[in-house]
């Protein structure tokens, strides 16, 4: 069986695919991602080396923290990747991916931070910053 998942932007300019089992997505609620994405980060995460950029002439990268910098298309803007400097690991936000890719919802993590105008349904697992074994410190 594999475990090749394909997804892009919007655009199509940006084009990846990963050979690895895909994380249950975290949803981060922390400041940052909310203004990224105006709502919250929905990401799975693989190996960094386990993903292959298909094309990619339009990604742009953006420090975000001085720890961390996120990924998206410089044409269409789609936000793609959050990749911390010191992990093996990319996270890849689900709604990159193609239709019909196999993704599991997990944890929702820096619930403190969430905006004022959603909530979080009472019955996932909710942390009020990261999660253990989540690597997003000072997010």
């Amino acid at each position: 069986m594999s475990d090749v998942s394909k997804g892009g932007c919007l655009c199509g300019a940006v084009r990846f695919h990963t050979e690895a089992p895909l994380r249950e997505v975290i949803f981060c609620h922390c400041s940052q991602c909310r203004r990224q994405t105006g709502l919250y980060y929905a990401a799975t995460s693989v190996p960094w080396d386990s993903l292959t950029l298909e094309t990619a002439d339009t990604l742009r990268w953006y420090a975000s923290s001085a720890f961390a910098r996120r990924g998206f298309c410089g044409t269409c803007g789609s936000a793609l990747f959050w990749k911390a400097e010191t992990e093996a690991n990319v996270a890849i936000l689900a709604g990159a991916f193609d239709d019909g890719t196999p993704l599991r919802p997990g944890a929702h993590i820096f619930v403190a931070d969430m905006g004022c105008f959603y909530t979080v349904p009472p019955d996932q697992p909710q942390f009020a910053r990261d999660a253990p074994g989540i690597v997003v410190d000072g997010a």
